[in-house]
């Protein structure tokens, strides 16, 4: 299966007068312009996911759907609770069992939450490896559909690339 670990575009600026809880935070319009970039590259690329799971977060469901819209994927983003935390493997593969067989799946986040997630699957260790993803950044990881067993990293792609 193709994990596509996609960080949250760049959102305005914490404010608790405006946004009292943070979660709720929007992208900022530089966020906005980025994400329709990336999300086009991962279109052109031949990545398109089967299924996008995103953080319930603002920032990151915005992403998800900039995501979905841009690469005309052929579902719409879902809700996932653990791309919210700290990795944990058991949540997350109960959740690719519900994309029903996706050969490609985008998990939009945050970090470090999904650098630790590709040093785990990597490496077994959420802290081996550091990978700074900046926002609307991805990492193309081959993994088992179970989470179990090889992991082979593809790409890691940062925005300024494009």
């Amino acid at each position: 299966m193709l994990l596509l670990l996609h960080r949250h575009a760049s959102a305005h600026s914490a404010d608790p007068a405006r946004w009292p809880d943070d979660t709720e935070r929007p992208l900022d319009e530089k966020g906005i312009d980025v994400e329709h970039r990336v999300a086009r590259w991962v279109r052109k690329s031949d990545l398109v996911p089967d299924a996008i799971l995103t953080s319930p977060w603002r920032r990151a469901a915005e992403s998800a759907a900039i995501l979905a819209t841009e690469t005309r994927a052929g579902a719409l983003p879902a809700r996932c609770e653990a791309l919210a935390a700290p990795p944990d493997l058991e949540e997350l593969r109960h959740a690719l069992r519900r994309t029903d067989g996706a050969r490609s799946v985008a998990l939009v986040g945050h970090e470090p939450w999904l650098g630790e997630l590709a040093s785990l699957l990597l490496t077994g260790d959420p802290r081996r490896v550091k990978v700074d993803l900046p926002k609307s950044g991805v990492v193309g990881l081959e993994v088992e559909a179970t989470l179990d067993g090889r992991t082979s990293l593809l790409f890691m792609m940062r925005p300024k690339q494009l």
